[in-house]
């Protein structure tokens, strides 16, 4: 629908002279408009994911920590992919890094 109207806009512009004219401000307007999501969408983004990344390559063994369901528990044991996390006295589960969400300073 988009390009529909587009295409008519140009036909008439074309049909008037200034068709060159008229193509420009589209394309410029367009431009402006993907400058506009990147500075107040995507690169907020990716710069919340970077720092994500840095606080999950932070933990070490002893951390306390929130998984992703909401259950607190403390890093015991770290491997390339996965922790061990203790979430009760000698209750242990492996999580992969990704769902670890927060460092939980004072839980318990």
């Amino acid at each position: 629908m988009t390009l529909n109207i587009l295409l008519q806009e140009a036909v008439q512009s074309g049909q008037q002279g200034g068709f060159l004219g008229g193509g420009w401000q589209n394309i410029a307007f367009l431009v402006l408009i993907f400058v506009v999501f990147y500075f107040f969408l995507i690169r907020p983004q990716q710069k919340k994911q970077k720092d994500i990344q840095k606080a999950r390559e932070a933990i070490k063994t002893g951390d306390k920590v929130v998984l992703g369901g909401g259950i607190y528990g403390k890093v015991r044991e770290i491997k390339d992919t996965t922790f061990i996390v203790e979430i009760a006295e000698n209750v242990r589960v492996k999580v992969e890094k990704t769902s670890v969400f927060a460092s939980a300073e004072g839980a318990e």
